[in-house]
């Protein structure tokens, strides 16, 4: 049976990898295992050593601690609104890539466009 924080360790592994746009080959090869070895990391079939999640961590230059973030689901009006898993959707990680494709100063703008059309702001 597989734990809970496995999971998550995956999850944060293919949330990282997805927005750096590198395919699971490519973080194999970094790595020097196969692609199939990830496929099971990101699933949380497996469990990664500390040994390969600091390749990882290094692999997607993030400090390892990235992968244990979020654990604890934080409670309040912002959990509610927003579902657990967004970074585990691929289509909202496409949207955060390409919204930090975005000029700076055209992006602030879209930000801003985005809380009124909210009714956030």
């Amino acid at each position: 049976m597989t734990h809970p924080v496995d999971v998550h360790v995956g999850k944060r592994i293919r949330q990282r990898r997805w927005l750096t746009g590198m395919t699971q080959q490519q973080l194999a090869e970094q790595v020097g295992i196969k692609f199939q070895q990830i496929q099971k990391y990101e699933t949380g079939a497996n469990r990664v050593s500390a040994s390969r999640l600091w390749d990882i961590a290094d692999s997607l230059d993030v400090p390892v601690s990235f992968f244990f973030e979020g654990l604890e689901a934080e409670e309040g009006e912002f959990a509610q609104k927003v579902p657990a898993d967004l970074m585990g959707d691929k289509e909202a990680l496409d949207l955060i890539r390409s919204y930090y494709a975005i000029p700076e100063n055209q992006r602030r703008r879209l930000f801003e466009l985005a809380r009124v059309l909210s009714d956030v702001a």
